[in-house]
């Protein structure tokens, strides 16, 4: 494959109109905490909630009429559905989804919502890839691949082109990876019209094939599933075509992050830049504020898709809060009797800390006869608040667990 920065800046015009110039703004927290000055892509506010629709509707709106008579198939965790599903539907064309069992319910939802009809395969993107092909062998439709085809990638590329117009000096660019699609865009515009600028992949721990592949290293699909808040980009196999035509030659470095760094970013980009996204979307700002990517003066971050699932919000909010010592379990062992439990909850008190939850144990294995366990959850102001509650607590008497 080979996109051209002329097929970038094509795929503009036929995007004009359609998708939104989503803004490039710059985060002055995020800038604080890296020493740098930090430039968000707000792709999660894009139509459909991401930037898979500029690939989706470049590819569609370029197909001959014959092709679209026989209508489009496309495989996908939810955005790239999304994508191709509203495409289609500015176009005329019939949709076919198919996406992994576990996909979240908002994008089922949201696809459907948009015209297309949701085939529901496999346990991960791989199992709904292949079923995909299938219907495009047995209905003639034509497939709409997520990242390797040339015309999707132009259109991603768009990304790339509107960072460097807001930010003409950037020197450094992070990009979530899941399939490449994007970062071979965005790389290849970057690198087009600012060499120097190098461009950073990121990916999640549990899905670090294409990773491993950049790194020269074993990129064998694990048998076990993939499970990560990242679901947009948990891809189990790495495509050699991209590695070898886009990521090999326009990206300077892959990273990784897990699911607390992950949370920890939701988190923050929630609070401090009121910017709602999904774990694809959060990842590469995971990787700045993990201090684990040397950056320049001027970085970009595209903030690929906010499509979180609403069922697990809770769930991520509170793991990204015990990462920034900010909610935290702490257990411990006290005699048993009369006015233990006042003595102990006055020390949370004198600490500033706020009991949320309280279990109290007496018939646990390994508590003697006058003992009790005490779990708390308690909401902190950071990790050394914690450690000062917990010297409290053991100059009280109590044992920590």
């Amino acid at each position: 494959m080979k996109v051209t920065l002329q097929d970038i800046q094509n795929a503009r015009t036929r995007l004009s109109g359609v998708v939104h110039h989503t803004e490039t703004s710059h985060s002055n927290s995020l800038s604080q905490w890296v020493g740098s000055q930090v430039h968000l892509k707000s792709e999660n506010l894009q139509r459909t909630g991401s930037f898979k629709i500029r690939g989706a509707y470049n590819k569609i709106v370029s197909l001959t009429d014959e092709e679209k008579k026989r209508g489009v198939v496309a495989s996908s965790a939810g955005n790239h559905a999304q994508g191709v599903a509203l495409s289609a539907r500015l176009q005329g064309v019939k949709a076919t989804i198919v996406m992994p069992e576990g996909a979240s319910l908002n994008k089922i939802s949201a696809t459907r919502g948009y015209g297309a009809e949701v085939v529901l395969h496999g346990e991960i993107y791989d199992d709904a890839y292949a079923k995909a092909r299938e219907i495009e062998s047995r209905t003639g439709a034509v497939f709409v691949h997520p990242y390797e085809d040339a015309m999707v990638i132009a259109g991603q590329g768009t990304v790339g082109l509107e960072m460097l117009e807001a930010v003409p000096d950037l020197d450094t660019v992070l990009v979530a990876v899941g399939g490449g699609g994007l970062i071979a865009g965005v790389a290849t515009a970057i690198k087009a019209l600012r060499p120097q600028c190098r461009v950073i992949g990121v990916q999640s721990q549990a899905a670090d094939a294409m990773t491993r592949l950049f790194r020269g290293q074993s990129a064998a699909a694990p048998g076990a599933r993939i499970a990560t808040i990242a679901d947009g980009i948990a891809v189990k196999t790495p495509s050699a075509a991209m590695h070898a035509d886009f990521l090999s030659k326009h990206v300077d470095e892959m990273v990784t992050v897990n699911d607390d760094q992950i949370a920890a970013a939701i988190v923050y980009l929630l609070e401090r830049t009121k910017n709602l996204v999904e774990g694809a979307g959060a990842a590469a700002v995971a990787a700045l504020m993990s201090g684990q990517v040397k950056v320049g003066p001027k970085v970009g971050v595209v903030l690929s898709g906010g499509n979180i699932d609403l069922n697990i919000i809770a769930k991520i909010v509170s793991r990204g809060l015990i990462q920034q010592g900010r909610l935290a379990e702490i257990s411990v062992i006290v005699d048993d009797q009369p006015g233990t439990m006042h003595r102990l909850t006055k020390i949370f008190a004198d600490q500033r800390a706020n009991i949320l939850e309280v279990h109290h144990d007496r018939v646990e294995r390994g508590l003697s006869l006058r003992e009790a366990k005490v779990d708390f959850v308690v909401e902190m102001v950071s990790h050394e608040h914690a450690e000062q509650l917990k010297q409290a607590l053991q100059k009280a008497g109590a044992r920590l667990l």
